[in-house]
């Protein structure tokens, strides 16, 4: 019969029932599980069962006498409790008190916990919309606006490289000196309007590759240097660190750098030296 339960008597005499291998005593207090059992009931796992031990959340019960632990109904009862706090994104650190908080507390704490819930929810949002930008690369740290520079600079046939280049350039000018980023943005829009800016451009990220000592380098100095004359009253001078960027991408960019610098500096020279004293 279903409600049929095979009765034995206890080696202290009193009668126990067993439903498989469970032990019910008629006192429901000695109801007696092994640990295994006892995350079963919980639906649990036993290194859970050992982990809130070692944690405090779940009372060490005490031991046969061939040492295995020996737990109580109660003892389910608590760790089912846990187990439903900690599903509920409880954490473990609060369990212990919300376990024996009176109802006000208790649900002031649900509160706090909830609140602190979906800041983390908000977080990972943020998370999730940053990771999604990584597919784009360029858009996760640089404005839109710049974004299209590089693009216009691919369409017009300069190399990944060289674009890889122009890109860390710009992260590194919005770290150093962010106030001048919408002038630049507006200066090299221009220039990529410009046929002979374009024609460098190209002719520099041609030049790559070249050996510092190519005589074809000493004509595109004097075509960049030409340049440079146009436009050095409207452009600001780059930081050292982004022209350390470029020279170290390249020996022929280099040279080009170094000898645009010295001629800059010979022509502030001069025109110090011919101011009026």
């Amino acid at each position: 019969m279903p409600w049929f339960r095979r009765f034995a008597t206890s080696s202290t005499g009193r009668r126990v029932s067993r439903l498989g291998t469970i032990v019910f005593h008629e006192d429901p207090r000695r109801t007696v599980l092994t640990i295994s059992q006892l995350a079963a009931t919980a639906g649990v796992t036993v290194r859970t069962v050992r982990h809130y031990h070692h944690v405090g959340l779940l009372p060490e019960p005490e031991r046969s006498a061939s040492g295995y632990r020996r737990y109580s109904a109660q003892a389910a009862v608590d760790l089912i409790r846990i187990r439903t706090l900690a599903d509920a994104g409880v954490p473990l650190a609060r369990i212990d008190a919300l376990l024996h908080a009176q109802p006000a507390a208790f649900a002031a704490a649900v509160t706090d916990i909830d609140a602190e819930l979906q800041r983390k929810i908000d977080q990972l949002t943020e998370y999730r919309r940053r990771i999604a930008d990584l597919a784009s690369g360029e858009n996760l740290v640089l404005p839109p606006e710049v974004v299209a520079i590089l693009n216009r600079m691919r369409s017009l046939g300069v190399s990944e490289r060289r674009v890889r280049l122009e890109r860390d350039s710009w992260i590194l000018l919005q770290a150093l000196d962010p106030r001048v980023i919408p002038q630049r943005i507006r200066d090299k829009t221009a220039g990529l309007d410009d046929p002979e800016t374009i024609r460098l451009y190209l002719a520099c990220d041609r030049s790559v590759d070249w050996d510092p000592d190519d005589p074809r380098l000493d004509r595109l100095i004097d075509d960049l240097d030409a340049w440079e004359i146009e436009h050095e009253r409207d452009r600001p001078e780059s930081p050292q660190l982004i022209s350390s960027r470029i020279s170290e991408a390249s020996p022929a960019w280099q040279r080009i750098i170094g000898a645009l610098a010295y001629r800059a500096e010979r022509r502030r020279t001069a025109e110090r030296s011919a101011e009026p004293q």
